[in-house]
């Protein structure tokens, strides 16, 4: 990389001849060679090159909500090495209904000699401004435990998890009895009917990635085989040939399994009656990835979260449980973000046993907080508020532990029992955020 190209995108000088800029399609290469070395793991041996096909697939331009400059690198120009690089991906994701934007931070990375020198930090602040200029109400990330902590984020939204089956769990059809439903490749013209599979998911969450029709025609077909993010797309139809439902699985083996990442049926169509077809052509799709890889498939699996229809109808059926992860999240401007849920506030207001509720909320997070005032079950004012050692409000939560209860992760008794210091003043103030934040399961499957 020559200096006069770098300079062009320099966003900051950094000291020691680092360098923070945006990436131009001229660091192409240079980017997935780096990316491929620093990401590595000796529980995946395949992880470097399917990074780096995602990295070349950011970087060709055809990702609908990703430009080549949304990736920054920090350069050390006394080498021309890429020392430290991390991607912003913008994204539509929903609150109950209601949409709003998202920055979703990936690919973070720092060479080991260039450790522990705010390389990273300087760069999320880079993101995080992007990310406001675009509008987006909320920054998300997936990562390892606690360290994006540091840069203003919760671990508030329930990341992966579900069940997994085993040969004897696998439903075998009766003597004679031929598969009454079977799952084939979608094609681009499935398009339409996935979207609506989609939306049909976004009734059953709190919180969901919204898709149009050219990002599920980028999930579909735009990737690269070696893509890290790259699944497989299927359809689940009648012996007739008529759509029922749609799947995503993986590509191939994981804790020796075929696992399925989204499964949705129409209304009126039956989960007890598809799911055992469902079910086979997992395990029959694992046998042909164990030949292939030379392994041993030893179970199906459905990573759906923690709650799903298809958990109801298995049973016992899938005797083992993987417990989620967390998304870190980040709600910089929380006025602004409740201002903008407000509907759905209000709605579980006229829901509930505290309908056409008049009254006033302050809670603290002790060093700041927030007073929401309600007139006849409507959210008036929410606006910032100061607590003092005369008025400590009517409930308090500490850190960002309130994105846990706002995103629906926990409940507000889970929260109590957790954090001695997260109360209410009374019951009054109790009932009312159980009614506003009830704790309800999500499934994101974010853009990537």
């Amino acid at each position: 990389m020559g200096h006069s190209r770098a300079a062009a995108s320099v966003l900051h000088e950094l000291g020691d001849g680092l360098i923070l800029r945006r990436a131009t399609k001229e660091d192409v290469e240079p980017l997935v060679a780096f990316n491929k070395e620093i990401h590595q793991s000796p529980d995946e041996p395949d992880l470097p090159e399917r990074v780096a096909a995602w990295t070349r697939d950011l970087m060709a331009g055809e990702h609908p909500t990703f430009d080549v400059g949304d990736f920054t690198l920090v350069q050390d120009t006394n080498t021309d090495a890429i020392v430290s690089s991390l991607c912003l991906i913008s994204q539509r994701w929903s609150y109950d209904g209601i949409e709003f934007g998202v920055g979703c931070v990936e690919l973070v990375g720092t060479h080991p000699d260039y450790r522990n020198r705010g390389l990273v930090r300087a760069q999320f602040e880079v993101l995080h401004r992007w990310s406001a200029e675009r509008g987006e109400k909320m920054q998300a990330i997936t990562g390892i435990p606690y360290f994006y902590r540091q840069f203003g984020y919760e671990m508030g939204l329930v990341l992966g998890g579900g069940c997994l089956g085993y040969a004897p769990n696998v439903p075998k059809l009766k003597e004679g009895e031929g598969e009454p439903y079977r799952v084939r490749v979608a094609e681009e013209a499935d398009l339409p009917f996935i979207g609506r599979m989609c939306e049909r998911v976004a009734e059953r969450y709190l919180l969901t990635c919204v898709r149009d029709e050219a990002l599920l025609r980028y999930e579909l077909s735009g990737k690269s085989k070696r893509n890290l993010n790259r699944d497989e797309f299927r359809v689940v139809e009648t012996v007739a040939g008529e759509p029922v439902g749609f799947l995503i699985h993986s590509t191939g083996l994981w804790l020796r399994a075929a696992g399925c990442f989204f499964y949705e049926l129409k209304p009126g169509v039956s989960w007890l009656a598809v799911t055992p077809s469902v079910v086979r052509y997992l395990w029959a799709t694992g046998e042909e990835y164990a030949k292939r890889e030379e392994k041993e498939v030893g179970a199906f699996a459905f990573w759906l979260g923690t709650e799903h229809p298809v958990y109801q109808v298995m049973g016992d059926q899938l005797p083992r449980t993987r417990q989620p992860y967390t998304w870190y999240v980040r709600l910089p401007y929380l006025v602004d973000f409740l201002r903008h849920i407000a509907p759905v506030l209000e709605r579980r207001l006229a829901e509930s046993a505290l309908v056409g509720y008049t009254g006033e909320l302050k809670i603290s997070f002790y060093r700041s907080g927030l007073r929401l005032e309600l007139a006849e079950g409507r959210l008036k004012t929410v606006e910032p508020w100061q607590p003092t050692p005369d008025e400590g409000g009517t409930a308090a939560f500490p850190d960002l532990t309130f994105l846990q209860l706002l995103l629906g992760y926990r409940a507000w008794e889970e929260l109590r029992y957790a954090f001695p210091d997260c109360w209410t003043a009374n019951d009054e103030a109790r009932a009312l955020l159980e009614v506003l934040f009830p704790k309800r399961p999500s499934r994101v499957w974010g853009v990537s």
